[in-house]
């Protein structure tokens, strides 16, 4: 019986896994799924980790990051690529220098810092990441104390994080999506892609009462996934920020945690 196959697009997660299936890897691949595109994955960190914080961090050798991007590239060539936990400087470095070798639409989430506060990215890596990563990038998404990090001074209101998009871009000469949905004083969650010629805002309401772990990745990934199905980076944005924005609002209780809902009405 002959049938006629659906063709989808690939995009490629590489970044940590969360063996609590929260953030990571596996929000990034369930991310992927719920929006209609293939994902691939190359593992730089295993993570022990729960929604309560990280235990251990194993990273992968670098060569066998470069090996599993050869393997996914030869046959599964895709056609956008996130990079979430990338922790180290040598690993960054085979990165870049794999990613320079190949045409892809690139979101970089500079994670650093875990919500409960783990180090995800050495301190000695970030100058690597900045100088060596960040100018293949097609967009940028730093939260807000990953902004603060970058730019070295406080972000304190919905003003100030129009400045700090603006001067994101300037320093790294790349679009950046500056989230602000840690702001103490709004009452929204709010994010600005400035992209050197025009300011977008996007805005939705807080979901009061719940918290769940992996929003950071759950969004740059369905930014990732609306770019392999060809959509224009402010409609990228758009999608992510609608998307993530429904899987809090539709959350489900796990134990005593929540998570999101990938799979959602969406």
């Amino acid at each position: 019986m002959n049938k006629e196959r659906v063709s989808l697009p690939i995009a490629l997660t590489i970044a940590g896994t969360d063996s609590g299936g929260g953030a990571g890897v596996q929000a990034d691949l369930k991310t992927f799924a719920a929006l209609g595109v293939h994902g691939c994955a190359a593992i730089t960190c295993l993570t022990a980790q729960n929604p309560k914080g990280v235990r251990a961090i194993l990273s992968s050798p670098a060569e066998f990051l470069r090996q599993q991007l050869i393997a996914v590239f030869s046959e599964l060539p895709p056609v956008a690529v996130k990079t979430g936990m990338l922790y180290n400087a040598e690993l960054i470095h085979v990165l870049a220098s794999f990613l320079k070798e190949h045409s892809v639409k690139l979101v970089i989430d500079p994670v650093m810092i875990s919500t409960s506060g783990s180090e995800l990215l050495q301190v000695d890596a970030v100058q690597t990441m900045c100088e060596e990563l960040f100018p293949l990038a097609d967009l940028l998404t730093p939260n807000l104390d990953e902004s603060v990090c970058l730019l070295g001074h406080a972000i304190e209101n919905q003003k100030a994080l129009q400045s700090a998009a603006r001067e994101l871009y300037d320093k790294f000469g790349r679009p950046v999506l500056a989230k602000g949905g840690h702001l103490r004083d709004s009452e929204e969650a709010i994010d600005i892609l400035w992209d050197g010629k025009a300011e977008y805002i996007f805005r939705k309401p807080f979901v009061l009462g719940v918290s769940p772990h992996g929003t950071g990745c759950t969004f740059s990934s369905a930014i990732t996934a609306a770019l392999a199905l060809g959509h224009p980076l402010p409609s990228a944005v758009e999608i992510g920020k609608n998307y993530v924005f429904q899987a809090i609002k539709d959350s489900v209780k796990i134990a005593d945690h929540y998570a999101l809902n990938w799979f959602g009405n969406h």
